[in-house]
């Protein structure tokens, strides 16, 4: 049996394009002599579609797209995700779906069972809960089909006690001789190894091979990966390629050998925040970026990023000194531009500057200089690049970091303006390693950017190290934290720190939510990004220091 996994980008609500791209594939499939097809979840739609789900026409027109789909399935069975409506009276209006689609026939249907309800997932506000597991009898074999989450219960990677139904196990009962998965499995840095663990694990379980097609591309903040997978008990067998496009295809009686699984490297890390970029600007036909290049890292990553995404003819660099710029960050920031053949511009703010606290004096004549006059700098630039961005169309590329927006190092409505936040979700230890990758054959990054000590350079001599600990240990504090919700108690004991110094950082997380809130949307490589996925109220009095009260 030869089957085609159709590892697909498909854009959120565009049905008619999203339905083209299918039946394309499905004729590459009848070119190739391919048996079967199979798609994404929810790939008629696109994942997650959120509340457009709400909308009766919109699940209207998915059913008159799946029509034309059907008409055009002559000789082929296809295997296909979309929304449909539910039979169940008392719950959800819909299902989480697979039609099996053969010789221009719906055979019938598969439902999803588990519904993700946390992290970067919210199912079960759409959709009830599918039935019994089932298999279906195509080219002779017998076929039972899943989709996504229903796989990972029995891995143990999401919690045992989540849900209560293993449907692997509920497989056991039927005894398929294949089983085939309908994904959007979101991209987070080494979930790959944890994927293919859970098909290998069904695999084994089953006896029976795994095909796992997985949806590529970026929404929003999600990153799809793609890297669809054929395993079997004894190991993996095929895997696609990771962040593209790709048809696999597999003859289920060829003997294959044993795949070494793809290694997750700073590449793979580097490729996701590319996609990510790529994907926001083109789905939304958006061309042309603007960002402010400081002669920092972070800043020279993101432009880095935002000139493979989107091509240096699409990129604008504004440096913007004011007078407590170095000249060293000047040379920097011109020699980035140039190694990167972005178009740069030197916007001076010292004049705004200077207005502004002449406007202000009067009113804080008896105030000492604090962040204040710090943040207006950040500001300042903040309108200058937007002003740029209505006027010629770019979109701004904000580039703070994990650590800065965790801290509070930012600036509202300054440095946090902008559409997308690229690098929102990396630690500033990652920006550094992924600042070394870029290098690692020839400087275009400065190597004075990276090797120097980090600056906002908003005061005479200001270094990060004078309101933050060393970003080595501070971003293991937050990962604990953030990511796997270790208390100070665990953390101090772990890095050998004070739990006062500890309950002090996780304080500041809590105290600046307010403003990770209005953030610009920003892209999730890890498993707990600021910008979604993790939902923590502002106003709150609980922090994980705090005794009650007598």
């Amino acid at each position: 049996m030869k089957i085609l996994a159709a590892q697909i980008n498909p854009i959120i609500g565009d049905l008619d394009d999203n339905t083209k791209l299918i039946i394309d594939f499905i004729e590459k499939g009848k070119a190739l002599q391919i048996d079967l097809v199979l798609f994404p979840e929810l790939a008629l739609t696109g994942y997650p579609p959120q509340d457009l789900l709400l909308l009766p026409h919109f699940i209207q027109i998915v059913s008159e797209k799946l029509a034309e789909i059907v008409a055009l399935t002559k000789g082929i069975t296809v295997i296909i995700g979309f929304p449909r409506y539910s039979s169940n009276q008392t719950g959800k209006k819909l299902y989480n779906s697979a039609a099996i689609i053969q010789n221009q026939q719906i055979l019938g249907y598969v439902d999803k069972i588990l519904l993700p309800t946390y992290d970067v997932f919210d199912e079960k506000r759409y959709f009830e809960s599918g039935g019994q597991v089932q298999s279906w009898n195509i080219c002779n074999k017998k076929i039972s089909v899943v989709i996504c989450e229903d796989l990972w219960q029995h891995s143990g990677f999401i919690g045992t006690s989540i849900y209560q139904r293993d449907p692997v196990l509920e497989l056991k009962e039927i005894g398929p001789e294949l089983v085939l998965n309908l994904s959007a499995s979101p991209y987070s840095y080494k979930k790959l190894s944890k994927r293919l663990d859970v098909c290998l694990k069904t695999a084994q379980t089953l006896n029976c091979p795994v095909l796992l097609c997985n949806q590529v591309g970026a929404n929003d903040s999600l990153i799809f990966d793609g890297y669809s997978s054929y395993t079997t008990p004894t190991g993996l067998k095929k895997c696609a390629k990771g962040f593209q496009e790709e048809a696999l295809i597999i003859d289920t009686e060829k003997d294959e050998t044993n795949l070494e699984p793809p290694k997750e490297k700073l590449d793979d890390l580097y490729q996701a925040l590319t996609l990510g970029v790529r994907d926001y600007f083109k789905k939304q036909g958006f061309k042309k970026a603007c960002l402010g290049l400081s002669g920092g890292i972070d800043s020279a990553l993101v432009a880095c990023i935002a000139k493979d995404a989107l091509g240096s003819e699409n990129v604008l660099a504004l440096f913007m000194p004011s007078r407590f710029s170095s000249s060293e960050s000047a040379r920097d920031a011109k020699l980035l531009a140039k190694h990167l053949h972005i178009e740069y511009k030197v916007l001076p703010i010292e004049h705004a500057f200077e207005s502004l606290l002449e406007t202000l004096k009067p009113e804080f004549k008896d105030q000492a200089i604090d962040v204040t006059e710090e943040n207006l700098q950040a500001r300042i630039r903040g309108i200058l690049l937007m002003a740029f961005s209505n006027k010629f169309g770019h979109i701004v590329l904000s580039t703070g970091n994990k650590s800065e927006l965790a801290m509070g190092y930012a600036t509202l409505y300054g440095d946090m303006c902008g559409g997308l936040s690229v690098i929102s979700d990396l630690t500033k230890t990652q920006v550094f390693e992924l600042s070394r990758w870029i290098n690692r054959d020839e400087e275009i990054i400065p190597w004075h950017t990276i090797e120097r000590a980090p600056s906002a350079e908003l005061k005479e001599n200001q270094k990060d190290s004078d309101s933050l600990p060393d970003y080595e240990l501070l971003d293991k504090i937050l990962v604990a934290s953030i990511e796997y919700h270790q208390s100070p108690q665990e953390i101090a004991r772990a890095l050998n720190q004070t739990e006062e110094e500890i309950n002090q950082l996780i304080l500041r997380i809590y105290q600046n939510e307010y403003k990770r809130r209005q953030a610009a949307p920003g892209l999730r490589v890890s498993e707990k990004a600021f910008t979604t996925g993790r939902y923590y109220p502002i106003v709150q009095r609980w922090v994980s220091n705090t005794k009650p009260k007598k």
